[in-house]
């Protein structure tokens, strides 16, 4: 069975004839894995090299950077194959820009746009101004944007970048997890958490239109990339949810993101994606009836200490499918805890349509001794994954 039968025939509800795919869900943590190379991890998995600087415009949109590195590390620790990556709209079309610097810090014009005041004795970051705060705002980036999909994500670019994979991909050796902007995180990116929430109020033709545009840049550009490759997973990055709650209502969730969904997925679908998830932390079991009826076919990363409990999530919607769910803070409470862990989800396991992985990224004080032990047991209890399938 190849890495991409594995996968499909975990997610896809099937009767287990091998066992079924061992993926994390997302990639380390910097903090943790720099963590791990003083207890044993390879100096070659530290941070700075899983996770190298985009070097041109070219990279920033059409991002593969991380692809090989994370590969690596993750084959390495024991994980099947997975490849990351992404297309992005480029919004990160700014040059980097010192706009003042004191003794104490620097304020600084970055690639996304915003303006930022970095404090030189501490970890502080001030956002001092959105990229955009006004309508006028939005029109002049998009015209930007417009300039920088033309110079740099053409045919010939897509080509190059993500046609390294597809002969590989075809065979199998690894499955393909591809990541785009949300139409929820999308305008937060540009607005900031707090404009974003006045402009559904005060400008929605923006966020609108930001919305629409998204959509029609996807279809254009995710088309010809999955001309060339077929991801096994596409995740839309939402985070619209906090331990309370989603941050909007039912009603805003379907005029500002379902709608877009609705125009999206279909296409993509026919383009060769298999399975549309959504990533979003907290709880937001709320809105999920919402997410299937708009196309969504499941969830990462199922964020256990914000309610999100895949047992009954799956109790109440049978046919929904799962990538992450299991308590990244047990792993630092040690092997015990771990077990415990894979006995509480275990049934939605045997029940298929679900690939284990810790409900966000492993956390620094987690040791690299029960990470392992971690992925250990991942493997032994995915030797019952889709046992209970018919």
């Amino acid at each position: 069975m190849t890495e991409s039968e594995r996968l499909l025939m975990t997610l896809g509800f099937e009767k287990r004839t091998e066992r079924g795919a061992v993926l994390e869900t997302f990639f380390p943590w910097d903090k943790t894995v720099n963590n791990w190379c003083k207890q044993g991890l390879p100096e070659k998995f530290a941070a700075s090299r899983l996770y190298p600087q985009a070097g041109s415009y070219m990279e920033r949109y059409l991002s593969d950077e991380m692809t090989e590195p994370v590969y690596e590390y993750e084959k390495y620790l024991g994980f099947d194959g997975v490849k990351r990556m992404a297309f992005r709209i480029p919004f990160a079309c700014f040059d980097t820009t010192v706009l003042e610097e004191t003794l104490t810090y620097v304020v600084r014009l970055d690639t996304d746009g915003w303006i930022r005041k970095y404090h030189k004795n501490s970890n502080l970051v001030e956002e001092l101004k959105a990229p955009v705060e006004e309508e006028k705002d939005w029109y002049t980036l998009k015209d930007k944007v417009r300039e920088h999909l033309e110079l740099y994500c053409t045919d010939e670019n897509i080509g190059k970048v993500y046609g390294k994979y597809a002969q590989a991909h075809k065979r199998g050796d690894f499955s393909l997890r591809f990541r785009a902007q949300g139409f929820f995180w999308l305008p937060r990116t540009l607005l900031g958490i707090e404009g974003q929430m006045y402009a559904f109020y005060d400008m929605p033709e923006v966020i609108h239109d930001m919305n629409q545009f998204a959509v029609e840049v996807f279809r254009e550009k995710h088309g010809k990339i999955f001309d060339i490759i077929q991801p096994e997973v596409m995740l839309f990055e939402e985070d619209l949810s906090g331990c309370n709650g989603p941050m909007i209502s039912p009603d805003t969730f379907e005029e500002f993101v379902a709608d877009y969904y609705r125009q999206l997925f279909p296409f993509l679908k026919e383009k060769g994606v298999k399975n549309i998830f959504v990533d979003t932390d907290g709880d937001f079991n709320r809105l999920i009836p919402q997410f299937i009826a708009a196309g969504v076919d499941g969830f990462l990363p199922m964020d256990v200490n914000a309610g999100m409990d895949i047992v009954k999530v799956r109790e109440l919607y049978p046919r929904l499918k799962f990538i992450g769910g299991f308590n990244k803070l047990v792993i630092e409470q040690g092997k015990d805890a771990i077990d415990r862990e894979f006995e509480r989800i275990l049934p939605v396991i045997r029940s298929g349509g679900y690939v284990p992985g810790c409900d966000h990224q492993a956390t620094p004080d987690s040791t690299l001794e029960n990470y392992r032990y971690y992925i250990r047991r991942l493997k032994e209890v995915m030797e019952e994954s889709g046992a209970a399938c018919s």
